[in-house]
């Protein structure tokens, strides 16, 4: 975060940026929400009159590709892949547009994370797709696994709470297309 901080207050008409992973280590909101923040600002700085900023950007909040839809200036690469049964082949080609899916278990696997960690990371990745949430398994030594709070499942109404809090008329369309998002791919996990 200095380094970001330090390149935001550093612009000028001939600054090229390139940021990976602005938001990583911090919560999934935390860190889309600051990502988001600085490609905004990014985009809209104008360092000196009628300048503006050139990026490179990479993320793996997908996310953020919906700024291409609000941002005249933004446009999504990716690095092509190619998918054979259970094994993927980055190509290394930058294509237009945003990647199709993660791949984030593939190069798990790739990276040589032993197959039981790959197979129940991807056990993992069902049940959140689908509103599941992650099912505890007891300890190897057996014995219950220790009560937990539900972290990844919401009640119907508490989402209805948080669309009739929402201050409509404080938003700026972009904010409110970007809640209505995060609410609409909570919605597609369940």
């Amino acid at each position: 975060m200095k380094e970001t901080a330090t390149i935001l207050a550093n612009l000028s008409a001939r600054t090229l940026v390139v940021l990976d992973e602005i938001g990583r280590g911090t919560s999934t909101y935390d860190g889309i929400a600051i990502a988001w923040a600085v490609a905004e600002y990014l985009h809209e700085v104008q360092p000196a009159p009628g300048s503006r900023v050139k990026t490179l950007f990479a993320t793996h909040f997908h996310e953020l590709t919906a700024l291409a839809d609000a941002m005249a200036r933004v446009r999504n690469y990716s690095v092509s892949v190619r998918e054979w049964k259970d094994d993927v082949l980055f190509l290394r080609r930058v294509v237009p547009g945003p990647a199709s899916r993660s791949y984030g278990i593939a190069v798990a696997r790739l990276a040589g994370v032993p197959d039981e960690v790959v197979a129940r990371a991807r056990e993992l990745l069902r049940n959140l797709e689908t509103g599941e949430g992650p099912e505890v398994r007891p300890a190897r030594g057996g014995g219950e696994p220790s009560p937990q709070l539900d972290l990844f499942c919401r009640s119907a109404e508490d989402v209805i709470e948080e669309l009739a809090g929402l201050d409509l008329d404080s938003m700026t369309p972009l904010d409110a297309l970007t809640r209505l998002h995060e609410l609409r791919e909570r919605a597609r996990r369940r």
